[in-house]
């Protein structure tokens, strides 16, 4: 889509220093939504890819995703083989509402950045205790895990003029089992539920990560795997609201989520050895 309110488009590289951001400014990656519809409000939009950031960094400590990486290279990635939870990687990238051309256009750092419940690289980050590192206008760094990050639906704790510069995962959480469920009301459509459990093979702790049915994803840590009525009990009082869209009633989203969650943690509690 055409948008007729821009008068600028300004091209960034790592060498310019601080930008002076203005009212009406807005990044663009990707922009496989900022061009689906009309954005009145914006006059100025600052293209990165001139930062020529590495879409994926393999180390010791883990992998780190740079915002501007497409969503067709993180599903390509070739993990190690101690990285068995690597699979949610895929599982997630195949639940965007999306086709295989948004797929080598659209970024995950704006996925994340757009922040709506059904967020599909919200839930990987997630679910796979991701950190967000923000850059400030100043050039000053801050980081915070993305779980805190997203904050509602189409809210976020970025500041204005602040950059979501990648999300790190950490090899730890990369070496985790892990349990994927979700649903959709259509074949391909957007998420009604989207949950996904790891668990820790060196001391049984489960984390369970709640999405899309929720306006805000949202995390839950088990010292062992729980039983049913310690789970179902957990989640009632924890996530007492559920999201009401098209894509799904908050009735219908609560009894698949606690549906699912039992199915993740009787499928991880299976892979647990005696």
């Amino acid at each position: 889509m055409d948008l007729n309110s821009i008068r600028e488009i300004r091209h960034v590289a790592p060498s310019d220093g601080p930008l002076d951001w203005r009212e009406g400014d807005a990044w663009l990656a990707g922009g496989t939504w900022l061009f689906s519809e009309q954005q009145p409000h914006l006059r100025r939009l600052i293209d990165l890819r001139g930062f020529h950031w590495e879409p994926l960094t393999a180390s010791a400590k883990g992998l780190e995703i740079a915002a501007t990486c497409e969503i067709a290279k993180l599903v390509a990635i070739d993990a190690p083989t101690d990285w068995i939870a690597a699979p949610l990687i895929g599982e997630c990238c195949r639940s965007f509402l999306s086709s295989f051309k948004i797929w080598n256009t659209a970024t995950v750092g704006g996925n994340v950045c757009m922040s709506l419940p059904a967020g599909p690289m919200i839930s990987l980050s997630v679910a796979l205790e991701g950190i967000c590192r923000i850059l400030q206008q100043d050039g000053a760094e801050r980081r915070m895990a993305v779980e805190n990050f997203v904050t509602g639906n189409h809210q976020n704790e970025l500041q204005p003029g602040e950059l979501l510069r990648s999300i790190e995962l950490p090899a730890s959480a990369l070496r985790k089992r892990s349990c994927f469920r979700r649903i959709s009301l259509t074949h391909l459509g957007r998420s009604t539920a989207l949950l996904a459990g790891t668990l820790d093979p060196t001391d049984g702790t489960l984390m369970l990560t709640i999405s899309a049915s929720t306006e805000r994803p949202r995390r839950l840590e088990f010292p062992t795997i729980p039983n049913a009525e310690t789970l179902h009990s957990r989640l009632e009082r924890e996530i007492p609201e559920f999201f009401d869209d098209v894509h799904g009633t908050p009735e219908y989203r609560k009894h698949m989520t606690h549906y699912f969650a039992e199915e993740i943690c009787r499928e991880l509690s299976s892979q647990v050895k005696p």
